[in-house]
């Protein structure tokens, strides 16, 4: 495939991210709502609310699993300098063991809202229906894979979420952290095993690991 076609590719497969984005387009601020780190064992989990402009030309916004951790952070950049506004929400582990995951990725979610400069007038949710929000909004199944803002916002969860994580690294060394970012690698139920849970550990996601210690 030429460079042409390459780039005609890309642009096809933008135009079609933006399907929910054109459907939606009488409504002024669309906002794509998505987290990252419901599954890990530890760390928090991070929300994020992005309202692109419309038509946004900001090519290779995927779901944030398919790209590679250079694209994701050339991406974030991409993003976060070229939306019209964008919000994170972080919740704690603490917290999560406290109202259960899926509680603490709703409180994630509205905290992104909350975190935005500007109100939206629709949200477009990567498979949930966030409780308690006044705001119109659409549940997509697989919404990363398939909408440009939902994309964008997978994308801002994930990097200030592995970022996060980098930094966990450096204070708990011994759990690598930096390289499974909390998710249940053999090596990390191994470390975890040896020197126990750190303080940035889910309690409540450890209770079948540590029970077969």
């Amino acid at each position: 495939m030429t460079k042409e076609e390459k780039l005609k590719a890309e642009l096809d497969r933008t135009y079609n991210m933006q399907k929910y984005e054109r459907e939606y387009s009488d409504r002024q601020y669309i906002c794509g709502i998505d987290e990252a780190g419901r599954g890990p064992l530890c760390g928090p989990v991070v929300a994020g609310a992005v309202i692109l402009p419309k038509n946004c030309d900001i090519l290779y916004i995927n779901d944030s699993k398919k790209l590679s951790e250079k694209m994701r952070d050339v991406l974030y950049d991409e993003i976060t300098s070229g939306a019209i506004a964008w919000g994170v929400g972080i919740v704690s582990p603490e917290r999560i063991d406290e109202i259960n995951i899926l509680q603490a990725t709703y409180e994630a979610m509205k905290i992104a809202i909350d975190n935005l400069k500007v109100t939206p007038d629709i949200l477009l949710n990567d498979a949930v229906i966030i409780p308690g929000v006044d705001i119109e909004q659409v549940k997509i199944i697989k919404g990363d894979a398939k909408s440009q803002s939902i994309a964008a916002a997978s994308i801002i969860a994930k990097v200030t979420r592995d970022r996060m994580m980098a930094e966990y690294d450096k204070m708990y060394p011994g759990y690598s952290f930096a390289q499974h970012k909390g998710y249940g690698t053999k090596a990390h139920v191994e470390a975890l095993k040896e020197y126990g849970p750190s303080p940035i550990h889910r309690k409540s996601f450890l209770t079948k690991i540590l029970k077969d210690k």
